[in-house]
């Protein structure tokens, strides 16, 4: 054992009938389970509260930006799904909307976006899940994260049938996902996963908002100002919560994808604190499947004649979603029925494309882009430089987890030790990203 971290432990000392309490150290993470991933962090207590904290990071480096460096575009991209393992579709778009960029052929209407939008969205909805019922776990409240869990499988199992993975998909591709995956019966599907997951989620928010511990456990634990959030770059969920409307969604300069022609809301708090963090994300979960069934509308609208009333008022308990749902025609998403789906493998000469396509890749004029999406931890950012080869020259990952852990050495100080793992849980942060 090493005792670095237990010499600076002095039992109480008694002086003129005064009792004295030394503060003394220990060692939190990277093994414990509340520190979300390989997070170690010293702490400096004096009895129950923090007077120091110190984070330490490293354990899980990788150096992914450089590895991606020496592999083709194509072959590049599976590892935007390792860093955040999480939602790993959000990833995948940062760096096809740079590709993309560079190669000018950015489109906002191709039914490849509406898919994009439609999978990021269900990400979401998966990484939200992951935050509030493992938090919840850690808090002490058991039953979401049985009630979550179970909703997060159905999700994977979308993933599965487009991509035959469930966490690392490589689903999407620059100007194209892989389109020959999706058909009506997954439309369907997402359809009755929508109409059911918003009942699972209010007897979720129930649970949790009805509890006492609960609400004693986050309320003004962890607030975070607004001038914190400007002066350390925290994004996503967190500026949102210190009443900061921060959201790419909805920039009219930084807007991405299909977004500007959806109707999406976005949810802002007032005091900065865990309860409020908890909230907004709850919120987002059923913003999420409002936007993942008008992607479907319109992907419907698109392909038949009949008139569905598009000012339908989307909301978690309102009974008109469900019989919006059931007014959407699935049946005539025609254009992703595999019988009229192309096949690369009829002649020799597509085979020989595909596979020098996806071998050799395709040159990117020289050039360099930032691009970024509104991940469900905050803003994903690419900045990427080509030198006109088949390969990145140089490339840099701007992670939300990684800004939102930088101010949290001095937000911990004055805490509790048990409201250290509130505070790390509703950070939802995650290593991978923050060690790339």
């Amino acid at each position: 054992m090493n005792n670095f971290f237990f010499n600076y432990w002095k039992p109480t000392t008694q002086i003129n009938n005064v009792k004295e309490i030394k503060s003394f150290n220990i060692n939190f993470g990277p093994q414990h389970p509340a520190a979300h991933g390989v997070l170690r962090i010293i702490l400096q207590l004096r009895g129950e509260t923090i007077e120091q904290a110190d984070t330490h990071l490293g354990l899980l480096h990788r150096g992914s930006e450089k590895l991606i460096e020496n592999k083709s575009y194509l072959l590049g991209l599976p590892y935007m799904d390792r860093m955040d393992y999480v939602s790993v579709m959000s990833q995948e778009h940062g760096f096809c909307l740079a590709v993309e960029y560079l190669l000018g052929s950015t489109n906002y209407t191709a039914p490849y976006t509406q898919i994009r939008v439609l999978f990021d969205e269900l990400g979401r909805v998966l990484n939200h899940l992951m935050s509030v019922c493992t938090h919840a776990l850690d808090v002490g409240c058991m039953a979401p994260l049985f009630w979550g869990f179970e909703e997060r499988e159905k999700i994977m199992e979308f993933y599965e049938r487009v991509s035959g993975a469930r966490m690392h998909v490589a689903f999407y591709r620059p100007n194209d996902v892989s389109i020959r995956a999706i058909d009506v019966d997954l439309f369907k599907d997402i359809i009755i996963f929508s109409r059911y997951f918003l009942k699972r989620l209010y007897m979720m928010e129930n649970k949790l908002n009805l509890s006492s511990i609960w609400r004693h456990r986050l309320v003004d634990v962890g607030q975070i100002s607004a001038s914190y959030v400007n002066s350390w770059g925290v994004t996503g969920v967190l500026a949102r919560a210190s009443g900061i409307k921060s959201d790419l969604r909805l920039s009219y300069s930084k807007s991405y994808s299909n977004y500007y022609n959806l109707t999406v809301k976005s949810f802002t708090g007032t005091k900065g604190d865990s309860y409020d963090r908890y909230l907004i994300r709850m919120r987002e979960m059923s913003e999420s499947i409002s936007i993942v069934s008008q992607v479907i509308n319109k992907l419907s609208l698109n392909y038949s004649n009949k008139s569905v009333n598009k000012s339908q008022e989307f909301s978690m308990f309102n009974t008109k979603f469900f019989s919006f749902l059931d007014n959407i025609n699935v049946n005539s998403l025609n254009l992703y029925k595999k019988s009229n789906q192309l096949n690369w493998y009829n002649s020799m000469e597509e085979l020989i494309t595909h596979f020098k396509y996806y071998s050799e890749g395709f040159l990117l004029p020289r050039g360099y882009t930032y691009k970024s999406v509104e991940s469900p931890r905050g803003e994903f950012g690419i900045f990427l430089v080509s030198d006109g080869s088949n390969r990145p020259f140089r490339l840099k990952v701007r992670t939300p987890s990684f800004f939102n852990l930088q101010p949290v050495e001095t937000i911990m100080k004055g805490l509790y030790f048990a409201d250290l793992v509130t505070l790390i849980g509703t950070h939802d942060v995650v290593l991978g990203e923050i060690d790339r």
